[in-house]
């Protein structure tokens, strides 16, 4: 006993035995070098991929970005399922989603006919919102965002590389308190308006709605930033306004090919964080040179990239711009605007009416602004004999 250090040694040595009351502060030691050996790795990577230089700089750098994310958030997670595993998660998904509310697997436009076709905004799904200029797509999209955040609580990404975070929001305000926006615009809103404005701006303030209006983001900025608000704000919904304002790779040859690039980055970055992301497009002046100016999948502007990538396409369409008064039916087309849905890799195809009142920039059910056209019409009760 002396030879080993005697009685004091040893009761050095059970003082320093690891107990289960400090199993957590062990666990995080072995977590931080598991972690820090996953870094070093990474960091091998992608030094290797920068000295080769065989390529693209941003490739790189997204790829770099990627390797550190997912050290940071998952950490080395198996990426690949057996069949038996996911044949059985299948079958639970199908068994709950007629069980539960669509809102869990989906994020409802909050257009019903719109919802009906779709299901709602599916998780993974690249949406593409196409239309002319001066259409309305931007209004839609704000419309949708304000139905996910406010009415079903789903945190929104807003990347707005046309317009300033300002001008988006007043249009929000003057859709959401149906408040004339040039008279907004011009400052000759009448004092009576104040009260709705004032409930309006409480209600938004507390919508869980991010907007971005960085100008000719790149595709590797967007995802990026997507991925810090998918951890920090646990958005459900991105919306991109609008496609062909991103940047792509330097050495894209063509702005086809670099538009192919965008495209396929954005379904990635759809996949790779399981939430809907709805990208608005410009559609090509051949929609103008015709008879019927419905859209078609052939009208979206310098790639065919775009209908490939996507897993819906939906156009929208006002017949009014045009001065087209009635459809063939003869009923008026005023305020009405279409959403056609092109293309549904997992669905059917079809078109809904929603209407659209102009002077607020606001898209509503058509069934519900009739209503309200109704209602606004009736006499006041001192005018009833």
């Amino acid at each position: 006993l002396e030879e080993a250090g005697g009685a004091v040694y040893l009761s050095k040595l059970s003082q320093n035995i690891p107990s289960a009351a400090n199993i957590e502060y062990h666990a995080k030691i072995i977590l931080e070098k598991q972690i820090l050996r996953g870094l070093i790795t990474s960091a091998h990577e992608i030094a290797k991929n920068a000295y080769e230089g065989s390529a693209d700089a941003f490739d790189i750098l997204d790829d770099a970005e990627r390797r550190i994310f997912d050290i940071t958030e998952s950490h080395l997670t198996k990426s690949y399922q057996g069949m038996d595993r996911a044949v059985r998660e299948a079958m639970e998904y199908i068994e709950t989603i007629h069980s539960s509310t669509q809102q869990r697997f989906s994020v409802p436009t909050g257009f019903y006919e719109l919802d009906e076709i779709l299901g709602g905004l599916q998780k993974s799904d690249l949406i593409i919102l196409a239309a002319r200029p001066s259409i309305g797509k931007t209004a839609l999209a704000l419309s949708i965002a304000r139905n996910a955040a406010i009415d079903h609580k789903v945190p929104v990404g807003i990347f707005s590389l046309e317009m300033a975070t300002m001008q988006l929001i007043i249009r929000m305000i003057c859709a959401e308190a149906r408040i004339n926006a040039h008279l907004v615009r011009t400052g000759k809103l009448p004092h009576s308006e104040g009260p709705k404005l004032s409930k309006t701006v409480h209600k938004l303030t507390d919508a869980p709605i991010y907007v971005d209006d960085t100008p000719s983001s790149t595709v590797l900025e967007i995802r990026a930033k997507a991925r810090r608000l998918k951890s920090e704000k646990g958005i459900g919904l991105i919306i991109i306004d609008y496609l062909q304002l991103m940047t792509g790779p330097a050495n894209a040859e063509t702005r086809e090919r670099e538009i192919s690039h965008i495209s396929r980055s954005l379904k990635a970055l759809a996949k790779e964080l399981n939430i809907p992301v709805m990208a608005l497009a410009q559609l090509n002046r051949a929609v103008e040179s015709r008879s019927d100016k419905r859209p078609q999948l052939s009208d979206l502007r310098e790639s065919g990239s775009i209908e490939q990538d996507a897993d819906v396409v939906m156009f929208l369409n006002r017949p009014e711009y045009y001065g087209i008064e009635k459809d063939e039916n003869g009923e008026s087309l005023e305020g009405v605007a279409e959403v056609i849905v092109g293309k549904q890799r997992n669905g059917p195809t079809g078109m809904v009416k929603l209407a659209f009142v102009k002077e607020y920039a606001r898209f509503e059910n058509l069934a519900h602004a009739r209503q309200l056209e109704e209602f606004a019409s009736m006499p006041a009760d001192e005018d009833i004999i």
